[in-house]
């Protein structure tokens, strides 16, 4: 291994973002936060949108401040999936990218199965149906906005956007463009028959490029607006998830011996396959097989996650509460326990708005004794994920054929002690929580090996388990979870 490295980690998640130097001395990375800043949408007109160009204004306050780090020998960008720029033939920017919350692709699935069936779409590309897949919102433009699609030259998903912006290169990574449902899933290339069904055009797609590359160095102009040299620019595995499952920090040799979840807004829990699982029962189970590092496939499901915390929190902040996470844990832990459970993934729970009274109308619906109490509807969110996550579990065996001792949690969601120890007692796995910033980690490990400094996944997995302290959490409660999750079938099959 090469020694004293420092690679740069722009990580982008719904709701901040971050610029994170990694120094790796050849055994260990060690983090610095440099540069952190919000990621607020803006609604205009109806119309829910990503402030790109504030963005890329902290992207250059991530650089200027890097300067006093010293020599930085590469960088790469993560971001959320699904949504992208469209970029005109002149290289401008049609509009600012629409946010994967927006409520314009509403119906957009029903449309396109009468003229491309379900399981047809499933079976090329194997990704979960969502109404935010990129798939919907082109479609949308085609039928709503066709004017727009027309002026388009390339579609760029986020993280290659912010690419493009640095470098003037413009690209598909691989990771990034699997979670549109655009990305034929045996090929690992787009879908072109699918978008020629569609009537989609085929002109605005770049080349794929694949997790490991060096892109391009930062642009003359930027470094000579920002003083800094021309840093090279790596794709790395540029959906956030993508970077995360690279940092599970398992021991194992074998990439399906173990399940992950990326805790965090979302929840996306799965496993690590050499091939796609395609077939009717993933199909019927609506599993996602996205792209991942070395042309792996993470084969999972998108659960809702810790938005349903999040988004809860800001309706009590509106009302005058003003109350910490650490607040809701408590009093959730003053609360009855299996009172009530909602499905996460109900539809309703999915936009912005009053989640605590949308979550006591959902228990009223079902017959179930209806939450009140802040802490009551805390305790129904956390017992519900905790659930739905065994439910997974339980598909993802039965898939498989094999049975699953650890879960690993990694990201943000792994400070969320309550929700790991429920998670354990709920599947009956061994919980190994860590490390938190495994995004940022998995977008250094790529860089590294694409340098050499690391010579491959397995042994980045090492440095990183070595490099951070692990939590671990073991099942509890077992016979009283198991009658929790026979309630929840009742109720929801």
């Amino acid at each position: 291994m090469s020694m004293n490295k420092q690679v740069l980690a722009f990580d982008f998640g719904a709701s901040s973002g971050r610029a994170i130097l990694g120094r790796f001395d050849g055994v260990k990375i060690e983090l610095e936060e440099i540069h952190r800043f919000s990621n607020d949408p803006v609604l205009i007109g109806g119309t829910l949108y990503w402030d790109v160009l504030r963005l890329m204004h902290e992207i250059k306050q991530g650089l200027i401040k890097s300067k006093g780090c010293g020599k930085i020998d590469s960088l790469a960008i993560d971001t959320w999936g699904v949504d992208f720029g469209l970029i005109d033939a002149k290289g401008n920017l049609l509009e600012n990218p629409v946010h994967y919350r927006d409520t314009r692709t509403q119906g957009m699935m029903e449309e396109i199965f009468e003229v491309v069936p379900k399981e047809d779409i499933y079976m090329q590309t194997g990704i979960q149906f969502m109404n935010i897949n990129t798939l919907f919102q082109l479609y949308y433009l085609k039928t709503r906005r066709p004017e727009l699609l027309e002026r388009a030259d390339k579609m760029l998903m986020m993280p290659d956007l912010f690419l493009y912006m640095l470098t003037g290169r413009q690209q598909s990574e691989f990771t990034i463009a699997s979670t549109g449902q655009l990305i034929d899933a045996q090929s690992s290339d787009w879908a072109y028959t699918l978008f020629e069904k569609l009537g989609l055009p085929t002109d605005i797609l770049c080349p794929v490029a694949y997790p490991g590359q060096v892109s391009a160095p930062l642009s003359t102009e930027l470094c000579e607006e920002l003083g800094i040299d021309p840093i090279p620019v790596v794709s790395i595995a540029s959906h956030d998830t993508a970077s995360a499952v690279v940092a599970v920090p398992t021991a194992s040799t074998a990439s399906d011996d173990f399940v992950y979840i990326s805790s965090g807004t979302w929840s996306l829990m799965g496993i690590e396959s050499q091939k796609p699982l395609i077939n009717d029962q993933t199909f019927a189970f609506n599993f996602t097989n996205e792209g991942g590092y070395g042309k792996t496939t993470r084969f999972l499901k998108n659960i809702m996650g810790l938005w349903l915390i999040q988004e809860s929190r800001r309706q009590w902040i509106r009302e005058g509460a003003d109350v910490s996470y650490a607040d809701l844990e408590y009093e959730a832990l003053e609360c009855e326990a299996f009172k009530a459970f909602i499905n996460p993934d109900e539809d309703i729970l999915g936009t912005p708005g009053d989640m605590p009274n949308r979550i006591r109308d959902l228990c009223r619906k079902t017959g179930q004794p209806v939450p009140e109490k802040r802490g009551e509807v805390v305790r129904c969110i956390y017992e519900s994920l905790a659930i739905k996550y065994r439910v997974t579990k339980d598909q993802i065996e039965t898939v498989t054929g094999k049975k699953y001792a650890d879960l690993h949690i990694v990201g943000g969601g792994t400070k969320d002690k309550l929700l790991s120890q429920f998670t354990a007692n709920s599947t009956g796995s061994r919980v190994i929580a860590g490390p938190i910033e495994a995004t940022a980690l998995g977008n250094m490990a790529v860089q590294l090996m694409a340098q050499d400094a690391i010579s491959s996944l397995s042994d980045a997995r090492k440095v990183i388990a070595a490099s951070f302290d692990l939590k671990y959490y073991q099942p509890e409660d077992q016979k009283t979870w198991e009658s929790a999750l026979e309630k929840y079938r009742k109720i929801y099959g």
